[in-house]
């Protein structure tokens, strides 16, 4: 077993015994998630800590995503449930970079672009091809994107 996928089920456990329904319920569908990943396609396999990981990150995506859109439909309530089993998850996922320190890292990339011959909106594949390597699971790929086209258009 991975070590990440070990630290999420002592943490279950830990979460179980507390009595932290929260903590507890969304450890589970998280793991949950680990496992259908695991033996779906065409042979049961063990998740590495990256492949672990990006599920995770899914998962906490997942719990963004339903929190605008139960504050968008007044259900405050469950938004702010979502929110804190979004919370919970990025305590497993790598520290998120800040808005200058992506700034950093896709205008170097454009830079290297521009090198390379590629300009304007059409180097927008060129960029993010140098860009996601350096980023990967430490920013979400809307924002790279929406910071990659910012910094194309000048």
């Amino acid at each position: 077993m991975t070590t990440l996928k070990s630290r999420l089920q002592e943490d279950l456990t830990t979460a179980i015994r507390a009595r932290d329904e929260l903590t507890s319920s969304t450890l589970r569908l998280t793991l949950t998630a680990i496992t259908k990943e695991e033996v779906g396609g065409k042979t049961a396999r063990e998740l590495s800590d990256d492949e672990v990981q990006k599920v995770i990150a899914k998962e906490a995506k997942k719990r963004r995503e339903a929190a605008e859109a139960f504050a968008q439909g007044g259900r405050t309530e469950s938004a702010e449930r979502e929110k804190a089993e979004g919370a919970i998850l990025d305590a497993y996922l790598p520290q998120q970079l800040s808005d200058d320190e992506l700034n950093a890292v896709v205008g170097q990339a454009v830079e290297e672009a521009k090198a390379a011959g590629a300009e304007g909106p059409r180097a927008m594949g060129a960029v993010m091809k140098i860009v996601n390597p350096k980023v990967a699971g430490r920013a979400e790929g809307g924002r790279v994107a929406a910071t990659v086209k910012r910094l194309l258009a000048g």
